[in-house]
């Protein structure tokens, strides 16, 4: 079997590959931020000589870390295994970075049980969402404090017929165009939540949705798990990541959303001292899951009430789903005398009002 590591840095992505003796058995492979297509063609031809005795010879294993929250989903949609590697099997990280792609590889080699092989039907998460949902439940009263002073935004007004289209991970082609397609077509004002590394990537694809109208917001650098960040890689990873939006010429983003929707009562209080507003979101048809282009336009029209931000994704994965689904969500919406606004124009609900 081999291991291929990726890792990710500023500038891009390093790919370390290594057999079951832990030796490296191809050169070391660097991409920029532009090149994931390229990535993923070079783990794809990655194909270790079969016919040793072991059941698993002859396969490939791509390890991310919990840092990486933006490649796996892709990887996967090209038919990779991956697993993702988490703090306890890993060395310490740099002070902005995931740990090295030769790290990453070894640690599947030495002891591939210790890590965790991801389901496309269940994400990054994969194994850990009892972990997520508790760090969201305990930090309820964290929560509801910011939003009781205006800086978190879980849903608009209810008495007002405007709701908000949010798109997270993005920008990537061919994706994100075929979204401001649409949206153009339409009319329609939107928030793109956008990881920093992929910014650098694809300025154009920011210029546009500034171009158009859009609000463009940021969603950390590298799409990690919040609870696993120290409070200086958390305000790094924002930090870096409007860098990279202004960078483009949009405005600099005041409005943050966590990936996973991840938290805890520390990051929530961290969160608290840094600067952006914290947006969240009412309604999740889990287009990133892709259950049908039908069942994501159905589960946001049903769910949507006055004032809802609904969460979709221009980026991470396969979004040809996502991007079918949009013309029946806008009309839809539409038919029910809902108004499209982006999120942060949302009418702020009454303070007392912060369910």
């Amino acid at each position: 079997m081999w291991y291929a590591g990726v890792a990710w840095g500023t500038d891009g992505y390093t790919v370390e590959t290594v057999d079951d003796t832990g030796g490296s058995v191809r050169p070391r492979a660097r991409f920029g931020r532009d090149r994931i297509d390229d990535l993923i063609r070079h783990l794809a031809a990655a194909r270790p000589p079969s016919g040793g005795s072991g059941p698993a010879d002859g396969a490939l294993v791509t390890v991310v870390d919990s840092t990486n929250g933006i490649l796996d989903g892709r990887m996967m949609s090209a038919g990779l295994t991956v697993h993702r590697a988490d703090p306890p099997v890993l060395p310490s990280r740099p002070a902005f970075g995931s740990v090295s792609a030769l790290d990453l590889a070894r640690a599947a080699q030495r002891d591939l049980t210790a890590l965790t092989r991801l389901d496309p039907r269940r994400g990054t998460q994969t194994g850990r969402e009892s972990d997520l949902e508790a760090g969201i439940a305990a930090s309820a009263p964290e929560l509801d404090a910011l939003t009781a002073a205006g800086r978190c935004l879980r849903h608009g007004d209810r008495n007002r017929p405007e709701v908000a289209l949010t798109f997270d991970d993005g920008p990537q082609p061919p994706y994100t165009g075929q979204v401001l397609d649409v949206l153009e077509r339409y009319g329609v004002p939107a928030t793109f939540f956008c990881v920093g590394l992929h910014v650098g990537g694809y300025p154009d694809e920011v210029a546009r949705m500034r171009e158009q109208g859009h609000e463009v917001a940021n969603h950390t650098w590298s799409h990690p798990f919040l609870p696993e960040l120290t409070r200086s890689e958390l305000a790094a990873q924002i930090e870096r990541t409007a860098e990279a939006v202004e960078r483009t010429g949009a405005a600099v983003p005041t409005l943050f959303r966590p990936p996973y929707g991840s938290r805890t009562p520390q990051v929530m209080r961290w969160l608290a001292e840094l600067d952006p507003q914290v947006v969240l979101w009412d309604v999740e048809p889990f287009d990133w899951a892709m259950p049908g282009a039908d069942t994501i336009a159905r589960i946001t029209v049903e769910q949507a009430r006055p004032g809802s931000v609904i969460l979709l994704h221009d980026g991470g994965g396969d979004r040809s789903q996502t991007v079918a689904a949009l013309p029946a969500i806008i009309e839809g919406l539409h038919e029910r005398g809902y108004r499209f606004v982006p999120a942060g124009q949302l009418a702020v609900p009454a303070p007392a009002s912060v369910a």
